[in-house]
């Protein structure tokens, strides 16, 4: 299969839910005006950072690769693992590709990401790490970068989900996402790149000025996930789980999806996303806990 893009670069904002759509976003909107664009992608059960995260970068269920928040905080990913991260296969396929992880939320980098790849790993607050993100795509033109911006989540339970001051964090999150691009552009390598941005999960509210997520809500489980590239489809997307992320990845770069397994790669490229696609999407909603997909029950399984 060959290789659609020379450079993957996908931004995360943990927390950011489906929230985008409500905030004041020049710098997304510019970007994605002619991209694909869904507020409803359907986050992880539960929807906690690390079983997300995970499932976005490694293609399969948190009941499958099994990370919580307090492994991913003291465990290495293991680098035998059958259910391997992007970043492994990637590396298999193209041994000289350059690879970063730059990660507001270092459990990324220290339990996901695995060890022994010659990833480019940063740790930092979003607005330092973004100036480390800017210079390193001017200077290496990454294959395949993975950034996680972290202090929308910060807001959203620190003042509540979809509160104004959550919304002014992620309006805060679209100025680093404009510098991002910028550097992509300053690159040269915009016409080459397939840029994303997604969330992985959203919050509720504790009605004491907090907020928390972990639940099934609407409001914790639709999220965004934005694409723009050469070969993408403009225009509303149709239904995904946030998990695709690592099929769209390696299709990509031409690397041929593991098959699909209700017991592990679950993975697939959404309907409506690129080109000359002509796979068709499975429905897993009996193994996301999606089905029915509406639901209003609440719960606080991830504490402040």
């Amino acid at each position: 299969m060959a290789r659609k893009y020379s450079h993957v670069i996908v931004i995360g904002v943990d927390g950011a839910g489906g929230w985008f759509k409500d905030a004041r976003t020049p710098n997304f909107d510019k970007i994605f005006k002619n991209g694909a664009v869904t507020y409803n992608a359907l986050s992880s059960k539960p929807t906690i950072s690390a079983e997300c995260w995970g499932s976005m970068l490694i293609g399969v269920g948190p009941e499958v690769h099994k990370l919580t928040n307090n492994k991913v905080s003291v465990l290495p990913y293991p680098v035998w693992s059958k259910n391997p991260t992007v970043y492994r296969r990637i590396r298999k396929a193209y041994p000289e590709a350059e690879l970063g992880a730059y990660c507001d939320w270092n459990p990324i980098n220290k339990g996901i990401v695995e060890k022994g790849l010659g990833v480019e790993k940063k740790t930092a607050k979003d607005k330092e790490l973004t100036p480390l993100i800017c210079n390193y795509i001017r200077e290496k033109k990454p294959d395949f970068l993975f950034v996680h911006f972290d202090s929308v989540d910060g807001a959203g339970h620190n003042s509540g989900y979809g509160t104004p001051k959550h919304i002014s964090a992620i309006e805060e999150v679209d100025k680093l996402i404009g510098d991002v691009y910028c550097a992509i552009e300053n690159a040269g390598i915009s016409e080459e790149a397939l840029f994303i941005v997604i969330a992985d999960h959203g919050g509720t509210n504790n009605g004491d000025g907090k907020g928390t997520h972990g639940g099934w809500t609407d409001e914790e489980k639709n999220v965004t996930f934005a694409a723009a590239g050469k070969n993408v489809i403009s225009g509303e997307m149709g239904e995904m789980n946030i998990r695709d992320l690592a099929a769209i990845v390696l299709y990509s770069f031409g690397i041929a999806l593991p098959d699909f397994n209700e017991k592990g790669w679950t993975s697939q490229i959404p309907e409506g996303l690129f080109k000359n696609y002509e796979g068709e999407y499975r429905d897993i909603s009996h193994l996301t806990g999606a089905a029915p997909r509406i639901s209003k029950e609440h719960h606080k399984s991830e504490l402040v």
